[in-house]
């Protein structure tokens, strides 16, 4: 997996910028930053932070977007404990996140055309804002007492639906920022925020509500937004790229039709449903801490905070990444490497051996993430990104859903070890099946990107 540096990477040249004042700017800032030394040393293996020193617009992007997940996951917990203080029911909490996941599904899709088909930084601005709003509705709600499970449930649904919409916009505009050689490490540096806000949020959220109240967390997630409506509205016109072609008005079916018609880049979003579907025994870890390890709820905890830790080093020590050329292989690999990690987690053994598992697959899912996302971003005409980053909502926030069902399902009829152990190795086998079926993607290479 590992390449050579190469200071002259054979990414392929960038489209006329005449036109593009974000990727002029992008250029310009590359060519300046090619007079300093790049901040990406030969041999190092931490994470390459060149890309927020050299690009403001990125480097601005990157930090609101990080303050804004570290609130939005304090809001979750908040949500997850005032509905159950309201009601007591396990089951009332579940419905929270059925109201979630069913906005991303619905609006993940339609917001990539909509990030397709208008200003992207126009629509960066109106969700995030709209994101911050809903965060000052659950506050008020809270200080006013009202006790309304029904709006707690409304507000989670409508705050789901503008992120379905501000993703697609806020990813797709990440190439126009940075030369395709970066993003890797832009990759990487995102993976490292989100790992960051799920590991710290749900903690933080925890205890600002231990210390204080509801009321605190969701202020706290409202002011977080202004650093995202602060990146945006610093960032210039972001249009979609018209000069690649494709229609004024986006739709959906063209987006899928172009998925199904670049075999690499499909291969990108089937890796992971194999990996999420099969190999996700999160819906388990209630049942494994009582009944494989002793233990209750810290038990449980620490095993859902398992894998983003290790995904949050995997990203701190991603520095090696911008060397690998042959980027496809290195997906394969990553998902049998997660698949092989939870395979062993869960032939069992004792709790610590059993985290630095989860954790090892966790890293190896970070590695997944940053060439998956390198070769859509690289693959994709610029038209058509805010489509194709619809996708992958859908598939990120129905995979785990899905991956929830096999796993529970095949531990009613077998038992929980069986269920992760076969789980692990199914994804294995298809991870393998799928490049030995679509063997160009094993021999994907990022100097030469075919999508």
């Amino acid at each position: 997996m590992r390449g050579t540096l190469d200071l002259d990477m054979g990414m392929p040249s960038a489209p006329d910028t005449s036109k593009n004042p974000a990727r002029s700017a992008s250029t310009n800032a590359s060519a300046n930053a090619s007079k300093k030394p790049s901040g990406r040393l030969a041999g190092s293996v931490l994470v390459d932070v060149g890309p927020l020193r050299a690009f403001p617009d990125f480097r601005r992007l990157w930090f609101g977007h990080s303050v804004s997940s570290l609130g939005q996951q304090m809001t979750a917990v908040a949500v997850a404990i005032q509905v159950y203080d309201l009601t007591g029911s396990n089951f009332a909490v579940g419905v929270v996140g059925l109201c979630a996941v069913v906005p991303l599904i619905v609006f993940g899709l339609l917001g990539g055309a909509i990030a397709d088909s208008l200003d992207r930084r126009l629509v960066g601005l109106v969700t995030a804002g709209g994101l911050s709003a809903v965060s000052v509705v659950l506050a008020l709600q809270a200080f006013l007492d009202l006790g309304q499970v029904w709006l707690l449930y409304t507000a989670v649904a409508v705050q789901s639906g503008f992120y379905a919409v501000n993703n697609p916009a806020r990813t797709s505009m990440i190439p126009k920022l940075l030369p395709a050689d970066r993003l890797p490490s832009a990759n990487a540096l995102n993976s490292i925020a989100m790992s960051f806000a799920m590991t710290v949020g749900p903690m933080l959220g925890g205890l600002v509500i231990g210390l204080w109240s509801f009321q605190a967390a969701y202020l706290i997630d409202a002011i977080a937004f202004s650093a995202a409506l602060y990146a945006m509205w610093r960032l210039p016109s972001m249009a979609p790229d018209r000069t690649e072609g494709g229609p004024k008005r986006a739709s959906v079916r063209e987006g899928l039709r172009f998925l199904r018609s670049r075999p690499n880049i499909r291969m990108t979003f089937l890796t992971d449903i194999v990996a999420m579907v099969f190999g996700m025994p999160r819906a388990l870890f209630p049942a494994m801490a009582a009944g494989l390890y002793g233990g209750g709820a810290t038990t449980v905890g620490l095993l859902v905070a398992a894998p983003a830790v290790g995904a949050l080093v995997g990203g701190l020590f991603s520095g090696w990444l911008g060397r690998v050329y042959r980027q496809g292989r290195a997906v394969v690999v990553a998902v049998v490497a997660w698949g092989l990690c939870i395979t062993a987690f869960g032939l069992g053994g004792p709790l610590w051996l059993g985290l630095i598992l989860l954790a090892c697959a966790g890293c190896a899912d970070t590695i997944s993430m940053v060439f998956r996302n390198t070769i859509m971003q690289v693959g994709t005409p610029d038209a058509m990104r805010g489509r194709l980053a619809g996708v992958f909502i859908v598939v990120v926030a129905g995979g785990p859903r899905l991956g929830d069902f096999e796993a529970g399902s095949v531990a009613s009829l077998t038992t929980e070890r069986v269920s992760v152990v076969s789980g692990g190795i199914a994804c294995v086998v298809l991870a393998i099946g799928l490049s030995l079926r679509w063997r160009d993607f094993w021999r994907y290479d990022g100097r030469d990107p075919k999508p």
